[in-house]
């Protein structure tokens, strides 16, 4: 590609801005050429606004270490620089809401790694592996919207992808009844151990709306469009607990499945191992060569040696054994921040741009 699209990150100083700034560190399609934020951070450089809240283990990008930062609510003045947006916004429902619509009415897609329209009717929520034909959910919200090429699209909340794409995987044996407990890292809630010391050393069995988003998301993104609007699947039965663990990166779950048809450990790990998607088909530049792994070791995957599997983008699942209420259970990993944040919004702008919906101006 000659010309790469100019990207704005919206909530650019917070954790999940600065990961998509790393992720998109010499990306061979997008270029980021704004930042917004705050209006405390605005008029200062990135550098500054930052200080020495920098929280990734790579250092700052110097292609944006000097950008002026942008005030996020000047809608009008921060989408005329830019092709589209990743949203990272630190607000309210409501105000998340109303600015990604904004921004979407300057005719300037939005990508979001927020919750805030993860249940607006006619937002695609895709994991580009599972569920891409929601993107043709777009025409209808443009219509809504009166945009020709503004939209807001979603990703789904970290705390499912160890186990979502792996369920999807087992789809034709008709898992029915799911039970999960994940173990989430602090990034999640954009914290590290300096910040938060009481995470050293202590679990926190509460994660304030998590349960819910970890039973129904899976169902949305399992769901299909009917009449201009995404209508959620009714099957599997999910029921989850979540809890805050002293991990810095990676969500953990131990999940028990009951199926309708009765399949050999043979046939899930093949499953797994060959489960593929359309980002794997068009080698999109941030998609993983192989999605999910399965490791044979008894005590694996482990975050410190299975968190950064295919650069954070792939999920690894062991443990995988019958269970005596239920039919198998087994164990499954990713990177909350990279996979189930930033890294799966910029797979879903490549899978965007690859079908058409994401332009240059």
């Amino acid at each position: 590609m000659s010309e790469k699209l100019r990207v704005g990150i919206l909530g650019a100083t917070g954790m999940v801005g600065q990961r998509f700034i790393s992720l998109l560190e010499n990306h061979p399609w997008f270029e980021v050429t704004t930042l917004a934020a705050s209006p405390r951070s605005a008029g200062k450089t990135y550098e500054e606004a930052i200080g020495g809240r920098w929280k990734m283990d790579t250092p700052m990008p110097e292609a944006v270490k000097k950008i002026i930062v942008k005030n996020v609510n000047e809608v009008e003045n921060v989408a005329a620089e830019v092709d589209f947006v990743f949203s990272a916004v630190d607000m309210s429902k409501e105000e998340i809401k109303a600015i990604e619509e904004a921004y979407a009415k300057t005719e300037t897609p939005v990508v979001s790694n927020n919750s805030a329209h993860r249940w607006t009717p006619d937002v695609p929520m895709v994991v580009p592996e599972i569920n891409p034909q929601h993107f043709d959910v777009i025409e209808f919200q443009k219509k809504r919207l009166g945009t020709t090429r503004g939209f807001v699209a979603v990703k789904p909340n970290c705390s499912i992808q160890s186990y979502a794409p792996v369920l999807t995987a087992w789809k034709e044996f008709e898992p029915y009844e799911v039970v999960a407990t994940t173990y989430q890292a602090i990034s999640g809630a954009g914290k590290t151990f300096k910040d938060w010391p009481e995470m050293v050393g202590n679990i926190i069995p509460y994660i304030g709306g998590e349960e819910e988003k970890s039973e129904m998301e899976p169902l949305r993104i399992w769901g299909e469009i009917k009449d201009g609007v995404i209508v959620p699947a009714t099957s599997p039965v999910i029921t989850c607990q979540c809890i805050r663990v002293p991990v810095l990166n990676g969500h953990t779950a131990a999940v028990f499945v009951k199926f309708r048809k009765k399949p050999t450990k043979e046939q899930l790990i093949e499953k797994l191992v060959n489960f593929k998607g359309l980002p794997q088909e068009l080698e999109l530049p941030s998609a993983p060569k192989q999605f999910i792994q399965y490791l044979e070791e008894d005590n694996r995957p482990q975050v410190s040696m299975d968190v950064n599997y295919e650069n954070g983008m792939g999920v690894s699942v062991g443990r995988l054994r019958e269970d005596k209420v239920y039919d198998w259970k087994f164990i499954g990993l990713s990177h909350n921040t990279v996979r189930g944040a930033a890294g799966g919004a910029v797979l879903c702008a490549e899978t965007l741009k690859a079908k058409g919906y994401i332009q240059a101006k």
